[in-house]
């Protein structure tokens, strides 16, 4: 069966506006233009605007999209797959703060003690589940099961000081960090003090600290697209330069 832009964005709920921008993006071409000058979709671009929309409820940017589905290695029925689990995250995510919610109703009203713990479980394991879905697979196979499920158990078991404690650190890192990168030199204090806070940062997390593991890591802040997103995001360079930096703290020389 075949569309026009206006009865496919009526079929899946979004606006024509919203198709030919995603055209000019070259996100989603129509199958063919008509002789009056219509869009016509077919049935792979339906079957390519249901992959966009879930990508987009899973958070994705448009161009991140765009590279996805336009990867040669890129497999629909792959990426159902993975849509269903990350889906199956998110529901298991809403089960946890559900729960809580429910028993935070009945702590209120008297029928139940709740400890101080118990009332921040389900946003400490919504961090667990994202950080697992998005960099579980490499960061178990540079670290091993054990070193993960270590670091989740510990993350778990936080104190909402602590938790608290490491939000902040994570703030002040990347204000550091950004101080640090208009020296332009790795080696400086501000640099190195950006350094010593992400060492403070990660043993909330890391069981016993390694100067290889934290150089290590660092050096994935690098390689991995994802990594490199939250640092450059509002400075260009900020990982390699966060890695340079670490590497010197650490005395571990890069690869």
């Amino acid at each position: 069966m075949e569309y026009t832009v206006q009865k496919l964005g009526q079929l899946a709920g979004v606006s024509t506006r919203t198709l030919r921008y995603y055209d000019e993006l070259g996100l989603l071409k129509p199958a063919r233009v008509s002789s009056s000058g219509y869009r016509i979709y077919g049935q792979a671009e339906v079957d390519l605007l249901q992959q966009i929309l879930f990508f987009r409820e899973l958070g994705l940017g448009l161009e991140q999209i765009r590279q996805i589905i336009h990867d040669p290695a890129f497999d629909k029925s792959t990426a159902l797959k993975e849509h269903r689990e990350q889906l199956l995250d998110r529901r298991r995510q809403l089960d946890v703060l559900i729960r809580i919610v429910e028993q935070s109703i009945e702590h209120a009203e008297g029928r139940m003690t709740m400890s101080d713990q118990q009332k921040f479980e389900g946003f400490k394991q919504k961090l667990i589940d994202e950080n697992e879905r998005k960099y579980g697979k490499e960061i178990r196979e540079k670290y091993g099961e054990d070193a993960v499920n270590a670091s989740n158990a510990k993350l778990s078991n936080m104190t909402q000081e602590q938790y608290d404690e490491v939000t902040r650190l994570g703030e002040e890192i990347k204000t550091a960090l950004a101080e640090a990168i208009k020296t332009g030199n790795p080696a400086g204090e501000l640099a190195q003090k950006t350094a010593e806070l992400h060492k403070r940062w990660l043993m909330y997390y890391w069981k016993e600290y390694s100067k290889e593991a934290h150089a290590g890591l660092s050096q994935m802040y690098v390689d991995d697209e994802r990594f490199t997103a939250y640092y450059d995001t509002d400075q260009p360079g900020a990982a390699a330069f966060l890695r340079d930096a670490i590497h010197i703290y650490t005395g571990v020389k890069k690869a």
